[in-house]
């Protein structure tokens, strides 16, 4: 999958640009992060910007046609979706005909999930991986690192259409790094933590989370070391474990 983003991000026309030049900058509340957060791309022009990629990662991956296969990812997505802190986005649901256990969100709530992923997890499991990905969509990881890593200057010169080429590609080339490599330890984290909540409100067994690592920890040792995409963000594997299992005690003692 790493392999494909690569080669996708190369070869994204110049109009994934559009939404950079027509969003402004907006204050909001994050319910996810309980913080005030200001945001030079605002929710709209999210949704278009994720809308180009999704267009243009539809014509590089395989995208799976089988009704039973959507149906369920749907039907758990759906459930995640409603459960999370961000129910402003119509989320779209993917399957990208791959046997590596990955899957990865675009801004705008567009939710990639590999086929291998779908086959190897059950249901707890595979909705404690969409409950990853949409926190990491709730939380605005992606539009915050844009930001972050641009600085205001050359941000607010995509905004007002007076941005370089290289600053544009670069901010594309930010979007699909975040999308293969991870968001960094703390945001991953993060994720786990909103994941836990979401999987349980949505019905579902949090504890599937915690099964589903366990798993791709014994694949990875069985393939000889080989990295899984999935878990190879910065925080270890047995790290997110525990944290995980912690949230999940903490949740249920606060539970009313």
């Amino acid at each position: 999958m790493q392999n494909n983003l690569r080669a996708i991000k190369h070869s994204l026309p110049l109009l994934i640009a559009l939404p950079f030049l027509l969003c402004g900058c907006v204050t909001i509340y994050n319910q996810a992060t309980g913080k005030r957060e200001t945001l030079l791309i605002d929710t709209k022009n999210e949704v278009r910007l994720g809308s180009n990629m999704d267009r243009q990662l539809e014509g590089e991956l395989t995208i799976l046609d089988d009704p039973r296969m959507q149906s369920r990812l749907d039907s758990i997505g759906k459930k995640i979706a409603a459960s999370s802190d961000r129910t402003d986005l119509d989320y779209t649901f993917r399957i990208a005909k791959d046997k590596e256990l990955n899957a990865f969100a675009i801004p705008g709530g567009f939710i990639y999930v590999n086929s291998g992923l779908m086959q190897a997890a059950n249901n707890d499991e595979l909705a404690g991986v969409l409950a990853h990905e949409v926190g990491h969509v709730a939380a605005r990881h992606s539009v915050k690192k844009l930001q972050a890593v641009l600085g205001y200057q050359i941000v607010m010169g995509l905004v007002l259409g007076t941005g370089t080429s290289q600053n544009m590609a670069k901010a594309i080339d930010i979007v699909f790094n975040l999308s293969s490599l991870g968001y960094g330890r703390q945001d991953e984290l993060f994720a786990d933590k909103l994941a836990v909540r979401y999987v349980k409100k949505a019905g579902y067994n949090p504890k599937g989370i915690v099964t589903f690592f366990k798993k791709l920890k014994k694949e990875e040792e069985e393939r000889g070391g080989l990295n899984i995409e999935f878990l190879s963000s910065h925080p270890e594997v047995d790290e997110r474990i525990k944290r995980v299992e912690q949230e999940i005690d903490s949740q249920s003692k606060n539970a009313p």
